[in-house]
């Protein structure tokens, strides 16, 4: 029997609570169309070739992530971030954008946020190349810079709590905000236009990890597809990923990478060791041979990260060389010389580093007439 009085009371029994009024569902639906929309116009990356000895029986290609509208790979992750926050209802119209990063994903993310008319703020270590700096602020961002790299996580949270904004913390979203099974993600790209090679299941795919989600995503990939290829991600010196991957341990810090764009002074979230095969550690005087030596091969202009993969893919073709082993190799492009000019581009620079990559320059140059590489230079 009901109780009339209880329904006339203060406990009532049903409640209606609207969060979303329907303008805002309008101005979201419209943001995910532009955004979908850019990604449309767009065209997918290139695979190049990169020329090894035919009698190897080795394949080797380079994914041109540089080639995206603002010129790297982070340029998928900013999308698939914008997604995932509009998605869930964390962007709306006027929202203030804050990200922490070391200077490619904030570019891509000012693109975005002008792209929905909202402002960005881009958190970033004072050390971030004078050339990313311009690019943000060219796409109508504002770089707030920070001496100490460890505190750029709590800086943005604080700026967002300060402005109401939302804070993207693409180091803990990485992983889970692209749809690793397919959706136009890095993996299925590359599998896709593998298909007329000689090898389409390539042997070993090859990335860098800043937040980890490109592993993440191809390391999913490739087991969810059931193939057989392995996940090498590489590790310049002074990240914290290497040592994490070795012991398990997660908690591990480090100074922080050189190599812009990728090893971290921390584990980051998104970073999911069980989805990678091996890691390789690299010098940072290698990193920025290679990507010389890659320019050089190719005559195409690559940024350091780009040289750390391709250190990485040397080591493990001299390895499926000794093993009498053939197959594909597949690495990324991350993104251009251009925004290296002061850095990695710079003997001055070089100098100022103590690094000495003449070594290991002549080393990459040796690889492609004997197929071998040297152990600890």
């Amino acid at each position: 029997m009901i109780n009339e009085d209880h329904i006339r009371g203060e406990r009532t029994v049903s409640r209606n609570v609207e969060h979303v009024d329907p303008v805002c569902r309008v101005w979201i639906a419209e943001a995910v169309r532009k955004v979908e929309a850019d990604a449309n116009r767009s065209a997918d990356t290139h695979l190049h070739v990169f020329p090894l000895p035919p009698e190897w029986g080795i394949d080797l290609y380079l994914k041109d992530e540089s080639v995206h509208p603002t010129g790297s790979l982070k340029h998928r992750l900013a999308r698939s971030l914008f997604l995932y926050g509009l998605a869930n209802g964390w962007i709306r119209e006027g929202t203030t954008i804050i990200e922490a990063s070391s200077g490619s994903t904030a570019v891509s993310e000012a693109y975005f946020a002008r792209l929905l008319g909202l402002p960005f703020v881009a958190v970033m270590p004072a050390s971030t190349s004078p050339e990313k700096i311009e690019l943000i602020e060219f796409y109508g961002g504002r770089p707030h810079l920070v001496e100490d790299p460890t505190t750029i996580y709590a800086e943005s949270r604080r700026l967002a709590a300060e402005c109401g904004g939302h804070f993207m913390d693409q180091f803990t979203y990485a992983e889970r905000a692209t749809d690793w099974r397919a959706n136009n993600n890095i993996a299925a790209s590359i599998f896709e236009q593998l298909e007329l090679e000689r090898y389409p299941e390539p042997a070993w795919i090859v990335v860098g990890a800043g937040t980890g989600g490109t592993s993440a995503t191809i390391g999913r990939y490739v087991r969810y597809r059931r193939f057989q290829t392995r996940v090498a991600v590489v590790d310049p010196e002074g990240s914290a990923f290497f040592g994490a991957f070795q012991d398990g341990d997660t908690s591990r810090t480090a100074p922080g990478s050189r190599i812009e764009g990728i090893g971290r002074p921390r584990v980051e979230p998104s970073f999911l060791p069980t989805v990678i095969d091996r890691m390789i550690q690299v010098p940072d005087a290698a990193s920025v041979a290679a990507m010389r030596w890659t320019n050089e091969v190719t005559g195409r202009n690559t940024g350091g990260s780009t040289g750390t993969n391709m250190w990485g893919v040397c080591e493990l073709i001299a390895e499926m060389r000794r093993t009498g082993q053939r197959g594909s190799v597949v690495t990324l492009i991350c993104d251009g010389a251009e925004r290296y000019r002061h850095t990695y581009c710079s003997d001055a620079w070089l100098a100022e580093q103590g690094l000495d990559i003449a070594p290991y320059l002549a080393a990459l140059r040796d690889f492609v007439k004997t197929g071998e590489m040297p152990v600890g230079i």
